[in-house]
Order: structure tokens, then sequence, then C-alpha cells
């Protein structure tokens, strides 16, 4: 529905020459007037696409903020809630991910692209929950060094010939960390007939306990693709309000109610309206970060095509 504060958006990206790139766990409010919604990786692929526009106004995390940054020095980024931080991003600090690779010279380095640029600027290449498994055959290396997120890497593990060595030690993203099987056992009694999801970043017995498991942009698409009609999500909870918009006609159901992650509704329509206006809070990524960064989220988007 259209109203005066929508309008006054629209208005100022014409004016602003700017695109609203966001999350698949912004608000419904905020998805509905992004141009381009995605998970990581979809929104790392459209921010190294942004050619023709002048501001970028990024809903989401500021890890996320910081990438696009990365592979758009020359542009503006603003992101409307300079507190909207991944905690699992800080995680893993510059110093702790150069001792480890002190420790294991042999090994590769792999990070998430939830982290730190500082912290990125050390790693070989980056990944994403849709592509850790693909990224992590790209690399030549018997070892690899893989972090922040402990699950993703136990995900990884058991689909590579190679070892993964986490760093930190215990690197988790505390909404995933809130399901547990007993959840997975309740929504099965609760919809026998559904196909129970969840987020590679979920612990290792709960992605045992479910059906699937799958980055958000794997769940778009098997939904989509599926004959079945009944599906549980265990992920963000306003991942089911971009499924709802895209797939209707579908039952979805929240592995729990309560997976909410609290820094990503930290934007509101009012606060995109001021990061138009005002053309900030704006991201900068420091020119010797960003450049040593950009190397591995280039071997990153090359090795998912």
């Amino acid at each position: 529905m259209s109203s005066p504060l929508h309008e006054e958006i629209k208005q100022l990206k014409e004016e602003k020459n700017a695109i609203i790139l966001a999350h698949n766990y912004q608000p419904k409010e905020i998805q509905e007037i992004a141009d381009f919604l995605g998970d990581s990786l979809e929104l790392c692929i459209k921010a190294s696409e942004i050619d023709d526009k002048d501001l970028v106004v990024f809903c989401g995390v500021d890890f996320m903020a910081e990438t696009a940054y990365i592979l758009n020095p020359d542009k503006k980024i603003v992101i409307p809630d300079l507190e909207a931080e991944c905690p699992m991003a800080h995680m893993l600090p510059e110093e702790e991910l150069i001792k480890a690779k002190k420790e294991h010279p042999d090994a590769g380095v792999i990070l998430y692209v939830n982290s730190i640029a500082e912290s990125k600027q050390h790693a070989d290449t980056l990944c994403t929950s849709a592509n850790a498994v693909k990224v992590t055959e790209s690399l030549p290396h018997e070892k690899i060094l893989f972090g922040p997120d402990n699950n993703l890497g136990k995900h990884v593990q058991k689909r590579v010939d190679k070892e993964i060595i986490p760093v930190p030690k215990g690197g988790h993203c505390y909404v995933h960390k809130l399901f547990h099987v007993e959840d997975v056992e309740l929504k099965r009694k609760e919809h026998p007939n559904a196909i129970i999801i969840c987020h590679p970043e979920c612990n290792d017995d709960v992605q045992e306990a479910c059906d699937e498991t799958l980055s958000t942009g794997g769940m778009l698409k098997f939904i989509a693709e599926s004959d079945a009609e009944e599906f549980v999500i265990g992920t963000e909870v306003d991942m089911i309000t971009r499924l709802n918009s895209e797939i209707p006609g579908k039952k979805l159901y929240p592995l729990l109610e309560g997976a909410i992650c609290e820094t990503m509704k930290l934007h509101t329509l009012e606060k995109v309206r001021d990061a138009l206006k005002n053309e900030a809070p704006e991201v900068v990524v420091p020119e010797d970060v960003a450049s040593k960064s950009l190397k591995a989220v280039q071997h990153m988007l090359d090795a998912s095509k």
C-alpha cells in the first residue's frame, strides 16, 4: 500500500539515482520498498553490478554494506542505522585470524562473508552459506582455516575431502543457535506432512534432524520447485515474508516464532528516507583494507559462477 512516506522514498531514489538493497531478514515494510531483495550471495552479486547508480542504501547488517563498498569504492554506500551490526562478524577479530594463519601456514583461508573487512583482507576467498562447499573445493589447499561460523564449517566438512579448522572456536549466529532438536520434533507432530528446512548456521544436530539444510536463497528455489505444499522454515522469521510474497499458495510455518535478528530490524522506512535525503550514515572501508579484501570477494564471485 502506497503512503506519503513511500512516495517520498520513491521520489528521493529518483533524485539521488539510488538503489535500495535489502536482505531476506528485513521486515516486510523494508522488503516492499527494496529494489532488490536477496541472500548474502545474491546481494554480493547485485552489488557488483550497480554501475548505473550513484547511491546505494543497504538495508542489512554492517558486513553487507562493507562488502558493497569493497565492490564499489567509487560509490556512496549508506546504511539506515549504523547500529545494525552482525554479532557473528565481530567474533573473528583481525588479530585472531593472523595468529591462526601463523599456526597453520599451509592452510588456505576461507571466511564467511559474515565477517568484518579487517579480517576479510587476510582471506584467500570468501563464501556464503549458498556456495561454501563450492568455494572450498575451488582452493588447492588440503587444510582450510574457516570462520567465523563453526556450524557452517561443520556443514562444509561433511561435504568435502579437506580438513576444516574452525576460527574462532565457538563462532556462531545467535538466531540460529535458538533452534533445538526438540523444536524440530514438535513441528513434525504439528505438521506431519511438512518438509522441514533449516539453515547451515544451525547446530549440527538440528541440521541432522531436518529434511533439508539450505541457504535462504536455496530455500526459495527448493520451495518454488517442490510439489509439496507445507514447509517448516528454520531460519530468521522474516524469510517467510519473502517466501509468502514470491511463492503464494504454500503453507509455511516458522520452526521458532522467536527466531528474530534484532539488528536486522533496526532499519525503518523513516530511517531509509533519512538515509536517502542526507546520504548518511555512510559506510567507508579504508582503501588498503578494501583493495586487499576485494581479491577475496572477487575469488568468491568467480568460484560461484
